[in-house]
């Protein structure tokens, strides 16, 4: 499955900012996904960063006011306007986006936008009271009203030495927005796929509690290439610390009874649900107070959890929902054998079998080897690869089932 980006023409605009440097790594990350980035600056913009910091990291063309009637044999604000897939101006300083408000044309990149058929993403950076100003606050209004997307402003430090709204929300975070925007549309699109990730905490006493190694990578990596291929996404996560993908919903957890809870809410009109979280067999019967080492070792009794997978199959029979279930098996010995007999017991359209004894596979590493087990008996070994491919290979079964 490829980059959602790649091969898309993207427009970057860069303002005159302070925070235009960043304007470069942006480009740079934009570029790395496939993309095709044309670059248009400012006059303003060319007193902060060079076009061929530009032209270095896209390996295209940077554009300035000089070319508006260059000789390419078109004109150019037309030709940049037509070509872009998406318009993303970053970072937008408060007079671009008056311009922008008021359908003011006076140098490359405002005509440009004006000349533009796809969607206008922008990324203001300003002082702060320059952003809070009433006459920015209603451009910003407008702009919305027409459709464009901000990112941003994020709260901070600003150049002015001021703390407040106005700071350039930083490269990654941007990056991972257009990324979600350009997904949309994609073979999944109108379908809502619940993915589970992490590892469930059951607490033994107030201040401890037991779990499990999972890091919830593969879960995480999973909610990703479901939103590439443009689905609609809730992540059902415990605490992991992982960035939470663009797009995503996120159902907050931690024991497994929570889990069953949001599962259940999640998957009742869910086309899919990807069973990716590490959920716990057992958990203790909790003492109202912490344990006390000199009361000796404690005697800790433990009670089943309720079968997750096993709710949602009967939940399933009745309803009709969700209309896929995938489940995982992470297994430390007879891999195959124990793996098909879940697959079958819970129903399940397709089981991921993952070997967490092998090396670089199961738990807390960024690499996997699975094999993928269906109901008819066929079995798909996958190579060992980063949890991202075996997300991929996953959400590509899903878009088969069509």
């Amino acid at each position: 499955m490829t980059h959602p980006l790649a091969n898309k023409h993207i427009l970057l605009g860069v303002t005159g900012s302070i925070a235009a440097y960043k304007a470069a790594d942006l480009a740079s990350k934009l570029t790395q996904t496939g993309a095709l980035v044309d670059v248009v600056l400012t006059e303003s913009a060319v007193k902060f960063i060079s076009l061929l910091t530009f032209q270095s990291v896209t390996g295209r063309k940077a554009y300035v006011d000089a070319d508006l009637w260059g000789g390419e044999g078109h004109v150019t604000h037309i030709g940049l306007g037509h070509a872009a897939e998406l318009v993303l101006i970053a970072p937008i300083s408060a007079n671009t986006l008056a311009k922008l408000a008021h359908g003011i044309g006076d140098n490359l990149l405002t005509v440009t936008v004006l000349a533009s058929h796809c969607p206008l993403v922008l990324a203001p950076a300003m002082d702060v009271g320059m952003f809070g100003n009433p006459a920015t606050q209603a451009n910003v209004e407008i702009l919305q009203q027409r459709g464009a997307i901000f990112i941003g402003p994020d709260e901070g430090h600003l150049a002015s030495g001021l703390v407040g709204r106005g700071r350039f929300v930083e490269p990654p975070q941007i990056l991972e927005q257009v990324r979600y925007l350009m997904s949309r549309g994609g073979p999944l699109a109108g379908r809502k796929v619940v993915v589970t990730a992490g590892g469930t905490q059951e607490p033994i006493d107030p201040v401890r509690l037991i779990t499990n190694r999972s890091s919830g990578k593969q879960g995480t990596a999973v909610a990703q290439a479901a939103l590439d291929a443009g689905a609609e996404v809730t992540l059902v996560s415990t605490p992991t610390g992982l960035a939470v993908p663009a797009g995503a919903k996120l159902v907050c957890v931690k024991t497994a009874q929570e889990m069953l809870d949001a599962v259940l809410a999640e998957a009742a009109d869910a086309d899919v649900l990807i069973m990716a979280a590490a959920v716990a067999d057992f958990r203790p019967i909790p003492a109202a107070q912490k344990l006390k080492k000199a009361a000796g070792i404690p005697q800790i009794q433990f009670e089943a959890t309720a079968d997750i997978l096993a709710a949602v199959a009967e939940r399933r029979a009745a309803t009709g929902f969700p209309r896929r279930s995938i489940g995982f098996a992470a297994e430390s010995q007879d891999l195959l054998q124990n793996a098909q007999s879940k697959l079958e017991r819970k129903h399940l359209d397709l089981m991921v079998a993952n070997d967490i004894s092998a090396a670089d596979a199961g738990f807390e590493v960024d690499t996997n080897r699975v094999v993928l087990l269906f109901p008819d008996g066929r079995q798909q070994p996958l190579p060992m690869q980063e949890k991202a491919g075996v997300a991929e290979a996953i959400v590509q079964q899903v878009i088969a089932w069509g």
